[in-house]
């Protein structure tokens, strides 16, 4: 006998798209008549009537029968319609007396045992820890436990009938655990899952997963609850559920911060145990399930948490079975258990045949720490200005005085002013010179800043030069490293006269230094967990873990910056002279980047298991752990930039922009750091069997690939020529070129043995070139 069955919905969204489909055919072939019914003859000769009248013909022909085919879409199109609209009243007539039906097959069982034959379990309230109800007899999955009240367990997860999945456990109120899982049918089904912990200033303990019953796998454990309390401990998680004659343990629970991994549910006759529970941060993970007790793997062990142990993998099957893997050992975190790495779990053991399970993996190393320069602190003071000279004849402003050495961490002073060169009568007045800025601090201090040149002004009928003062050098950084001063700014020469006037040269920046913060080495990687024992009678020993990888190197810190040049100082005359900007001060080069940090050694392997002791062969040792990788070169300092040339301004005679200056070259990337050294610890081999042999011992592990170079610092831009107006001539400024960027650093060399060495850096991007003025 052949069943249909059809959903209403889909038949009329079919119907929607044929009518559709009918009424955009009617609209062409409407389109189309007209002009292929009453084809135009293309002459007056008979031979055209005739083809044009034949043609016509078949146009009219193909009306008739576009007529008869959209009457029959449309009663196609109505029959589907038709259908729908049977079918959904079919269902609708049905469906109360389906139910109505399943009523009556379930009262005499809700009668006698308070659940039905047919239906899934009704859910628990949440907030009251209510447990969820049962399934049907017969068929039906248990419902969920309702979540718990301040210091309520979460309500159990309901039962299944025959065959059905048990319900989940509610989630445990402040202060208390999860509810449990609810167990799976009795001939097929699986087990609910646990509910998760409360949260509380210790957090509690996820629930248990549900059992399963002939056919089906455990219910996984609840995760363990959160504690209210910064760092505060969480809960564990719970165990996995135990599975069925024919099935799996469920999975332990994830632990929260600082608590275990739930332990995996156990096997009952045939099927593997569960995997252990992930452990929360500083806390191990949980223990595989064990074997079933005929034929059947351990669980695996859980994955520890940061800096914490990995969970040992289940005994295998009690008949035959391999033992579960250790879980893999957290990996190191700051702060956490000293910072070191957790070691693997270790390997299940076998019962009377089947082989040992492999111990776990060590956990990485501690990545290092990247290096940082120090921030130094701005150093408001000033030295002392040169003095004013006024009056008749050549009149020179005294320099600026030097800055003083910053103290520790801290820049250097500001070069003092250049003093006012001012002749009333004379012919000259020039400017002082800008004092040279003061030398960083030890501790990263940086340069200070170079003195602005003082004013040369003539103001008298004499043609004297105006001359402005050279500003000061950009100081040099501290003894150990630090960012260049920056130049002065050159003096204003300013002749009121028919004199010429000349604006004092920016003064030069001083480099920036190499990096002076160290980047710090990666951690040793843990070590393996040890490989379980071979099976009492015949079986090989588990091969131990393999030691945890170093931890990678941290980078390395960047070069300091140079100082950018002065602006030449600006050139006025009032009268018909020449007046000259000065030009820029030179930029200076970035500092050498940093070197990155040596990656961390590779972690000691484990040792391999014994075998069964009449045959077997011994499990071998696990390897060292693979070298960390080295830290990437710290990037170069910035080149400064050039200064820009002087302005100048002429009433009516020559102008003469000054020339901005070269930027400074970008400093070079520092070298990537060493590749950690592989593990030279392996594992020893397990001893082998009555007959058989023992395991080879573990070998060195891998030597750490060495970091990439640092990126070259960017080049300096040159300065932008002065401009040059009023004048009779007009010269504006030729602009400075631009600077390279800094080579990238070389790769740093692989970790013994057979590392491999790290790629070279990038190099840095050039400044611009200034524009002319």
């Amino acid at each position: 006998m052949s069943f249909v069955f059809a959903v209403p919905e889909t038949v009329a969204a079919a119907a929607s798209d044929l009518a559709g489909i009918g009424s955009a055919l009617t609209a062409a072939n409407v389109a189309a008549a007209l002009p292929t019914t009453t084809v135009v003859a293309a002459a007056g000769d008979e031979v055209s009537a005739a083809v044009a009248a034949l043609f016509g013909s078949y146009a009219e022909g193909y009306q008739v029968l576009s007529a008869q085919a959209a009457a029959f879409h449309q009663r196609f199109v109505q029959s589907l319609t038709a259908g729908m609209g049977a079918y959904a009243a079919a269902e609708a007539a049905n469906a109360s007396p389906l139910e109505q039906l399943l009523g009556v097959v379930n009262a005499p069982a809700q009668a006698v045992f308070g659940r039905p034959l047919i239906g899934n379990g009704a859910n628990g309230a949440d907030g009251t820890g209510a447990a969820g109800g049962d399934g049907g007899l017969l068929i039906g999955n248990g419902g969920n436990g309702g979540s718990g009240g301040v210091g309520q367990v979460g309500g159990t997860g309901g039962a299944a009938g025959l065959f059905g999945n048990g319900g989940a456990g509610g989630t445990g109120g402040d202060g208390a655990a999860g509810g449990n899982g609810g167990s799976g049918g009795i001939l097929l089904g699986n087990g609910g899952a646990g509910g998760v912990g409360g949260v509380g200033v210790t957090g509690l303990v996820g629930g248990t997963g549900g059992a399963a019953g002939f056919i089906g796998n455990g219910g996984t454990g609840g995760a363990g609850g959160a504690s209210t309390m910064a760092l505060g401990t969480g809960g564990m998680g719970g165990t996995g559920g135990v599975g069925g004659v024919f099935g799996n343990g469920g999975f332990g629970g994830d632990g929260a911060y600082g608590a275990a991994g739930g332990t995996g549910g156990a096997a009952s006759f045939f099927g593997g145990g569960g995997v252990g529970g992930t452990g929360g941060i500083g806390a191990s993970g949980g223990m595989g399930g064990a074997g079933p007790l005929l034929v059947g793997n351990g669980g695996n062990g859980g994955l520890g948490g940061a800096g914490a142990t990995g969970g040992d993998g289940g005994a295998g099957g009690t008949l035959l079975g391999n033992g579960g893997n250790g879980g893999q050992g957290g990996p190191a975190m700051a702060g956490i258990l000293g910072s070191l790495p957790g070691q693997g779990g270790n390997g299940g053991n076998a019962n009377w045949f089947g082989s040992g399970g492999a111990g776990g993996q060590g956990g990485t190393g501690l990545a290092g720490t990247d290096g940082t320069n120090p921030t130094p602190t701005a150093n408001p003071n000033q030295a002392a200005n040169g003095t004013d000279n006024m009056g008749n004849g050549n009149q020179i402003g005294g320099n600026g005085t030097a800055g003083a050495t910053g103290g520790a961490a801290e820049d250097g002073e500001i070069g003092g002013n250049g003093g006012n060169g001012i002749s009333d009568d004379g012919f000259n007045g020039t400017g002082g010179t800008g004092g040279q800025g003061g030398t960083g601090g030890s501790g990263g201090g940086g340069g200070g800043a170079g003195g602005q040149g003082g004013t040369g002004e003539t103001d008298s009928t004499n043609a004297g030069t105006a001359t402005g003062g050279d500003g000061g050098t950009g100081g040099s950084p501290g003894a150990d490293g630090g960012a260049g001063g920056a130049g002065g700014a050159g003096g204003q020469g300013s002749n009121t006269a028919a004199g010429d006037a000349q604006g004092g040269a920016g003064g030069n920046g001083a480099g920036g230094t190499s990096a002076i913060g160290l980047a710090t080495d990666g951690g040793t990687g843990g070590a393996g967990g040890d490989g379980g024992r071979g099976g009492m009678f015949i079986g090989n020993g588990g091969a131990g873990g393999a030691g945890g990888i170093g931890g990678t190197g941290g980078v390395g810190a960047t070069g300091y910056d140079g100082g950018d040049g002065g602006t030449g100082g600006q050139a006025v005359t009032a009268a018909a002279g020449t007046a000259t900007g000065g030009t820029g001060g030179l930029g200076a080069a970035g500092g050498m980047g940093g070197t990155g940090g040596n990656g961390g050694a590779g972690g000691v392997g484990g040792n391999g298991g014994a075998a069964g002791s009449f045959i077997g062969i011994g499990g071998a040792g696990g390897a060292g752990g693979v070298g960390g990788t080295g830290g990437v070169g710290g990037v170069g300092g910035v080149g400064s930039n050039g200064g820009a040339g002087g302005a100048a301004d002429s009433a009516g005679g020559t102008a003469i922009g000054g020339d901005g200056n070269n930027g400074g070259l970008g400093g070079d990337g520092g070298t990537g750091g060493m590749g950690g050294a592989g593990g030279t610890t392996g594992g020893s081999g397990g001893a082998g069997g009555l007959i058989g042999w023992a395991g080879a011992a573990g070998g060195t592990g891998a030597g750490g690939t060495g970091g990439q170079g640092g990126q070259g610092g960017q080049g300096g831009s040159g300065g932008d020529g002065g401009a040059a107006t009023n004048g009779a001539v007009n010269t504006g400024g030729s602009g400075g070129n631009l600077a390279l960027g800094g080579n990238g650093g070389a790769g740093g060399a692989g970790g013994s043995p057979g590392g491999s060495t790290g790629l070279e850096g990038l190099m840095g991007a050039p400044g611009d070139n200034g524009s002319a003025g």
